[in-house]
């Protein structure tokens, strides 16, 4: 049986405690969660201390000795692996902001409803062991970094290879290392309420040290990506775990696009990315307008904006990397934005995988037998018209 996920309350009223077990009595009964309480801030980081099997502290804000909001900011400095939810009797956006701020998941409201809360539990619980799977295999992917054929086929085995085709869109994405193994990557996320995130990076440098960043930067936003719908606040958030071990200096640059089906409507965030094509029915197009930002790994606490668009029936969205536009061919001319654009000026895209394929075999065209001396990956999102 796996361990039950262990729970510190922060609160100083006396009769929560008892409260608490009542109400969770099913789920401590069946193993899911322990609780343990400490009645203010001084005694919680005391626990904390001692205890290093907690995973969550749901704290009140108002208590004595030391408040939940100092208690918040003193847990930050501790660099533990768990996750905070704030339970406030003010309901006030500036305590919310604050305690988000420093550092809490979410938060909920008093009086307490108590269903809502095991939602809310459940979800920064889910959260938690994603991300600390994600850790997981970051720090087991730098322990074999000189090992160039397992990094390949690991790199090979995260990489998606089947992708939705559905008869309001389609998707379809590859991607051809310039070594063994590559520093780009790209996925495909089924979230919540019917959207699908899509993403195409490329990390700094190539070979192994490219290719262990690029698996820990994909993992890691993924994992942010499940539990947040806004793709600013999962660069944001990806940036931030990238910043704390990150002694190789390196970075990665990503777009990240959340998508409706229903609508069309596009959401997007981008980490000094290239900017994606917008390739429309009649064949024009379009490099989609956006503030770049910067790449992620560089400049830590950097808060990433984002920008809407829209496909219309027939329209696809392009994602595409440097070894696309930046291929060269003998003469040393790069193909460039302007063919990348030419390929569908007299062929309209008809489906995804017919557009990814167009653009590389564009690329190959183009470079003929000049070496190829960076990854070339593309990720195309198409629109399904009325026909379907």
């Amino acid at each position: 049986m796996e361990e039950p996920y262990r729970i510190l309350v922060v609160d100083d009223e006396p009769d929560v405690e008892q409260l608490v077990l009542q109400r969770m009595r099913r789920e401590i009964r069946r193993g899911r969660y322990e609780f343990v309480f400490a009645r203010n801030g001084l005694e919680a980081l005391e626990r904390l201390k001692t205890d290093d099997e907690i995973d969550m502290v749901l704290t009140d804000i108002n208590m004595p000795e030391m408040d939940g909001l100092t208690l918040l900011k003193q847990i930050s400095s501790l660099d533990l692996n768990l996750r905070c939810v704030v339970v406030s009797a003010y309901g006030d956006m500036k305590n919310i902001r604050t305690a988000m701020n420093r550092g809490a998941f979410d938060f909920v409201t008093k009086p307490i409803d108590f269903e809502d809360l095991k939602i809310t539990i459940d979800r920064t619980l889910s959260h938690l062991a994603m991300l600390r799977e994600a850790l997981e295999a970051r720090d087991k992917l730098v322990a074999i970094r000189s090992d160039l054929a397992l990094a390949s086929s690991m790199q090979q085995a995260i990489l998606p290879t089947k992708f939705p085709e559905t008869p309001e869109y389609q998707v379809f994405a590859s991607m051809e290392a310039a070594r063994d193994v590559g520093g780009d990557f790209f996925d495909v996320m089924r979230l919540s309420d019917g959207l699908v995130g899509i993403t195409v990076a490329d990390v700094s440098g190539k070979g192994v040290t490219a290719a262990l960043f690029m698996m820990s930067s994909r993992t890691l936003l993924r994992s942010v990506a499940v539990a947040r719908s806004d793709p600013a606040e999962v660069l944001t958030e990806v940036n931030r775990l990238l910043q704390e071990n990150n002694e190789a200096a390196m970075f990665v640059t990503v777009f990240l696009a959340v998508f409706d089906p229903a609508s069309g409507r596009l959401v997007c965030a981008n980490g000094g990315h290239n900017p994606p094509l917008i390739v429309h029915a009649d064949g024009t197009s379009n490099l989609l307008p956006q503030k770049p930002g910067v790449a992620l790994g560089v400049v830590p606490d950097l808060a990433y904006e984002k920008s809407e668009a829209s496909l219309a029936p027939g329209d696809a969205i392009v994602l595409y990397t440097d070894g696309v536009t930046e291929a060269e061919n003998a003469a040393q001319e790069q193909f460039g934005v302007e063919r990348l654009r030419g390929i569908f000026a007299d062929s309209p895209p008809g489906d995804a995988r017919e557009t990814n394929t167009a653009v590389f075999r564009a690329v190959r065209d183009f470079a003929g037998d000049a070496p190829q001396f960076d990854d070339i990956t593309c990720l195309t999102l198409y629109r399904a018209g009325a026909d379907g």
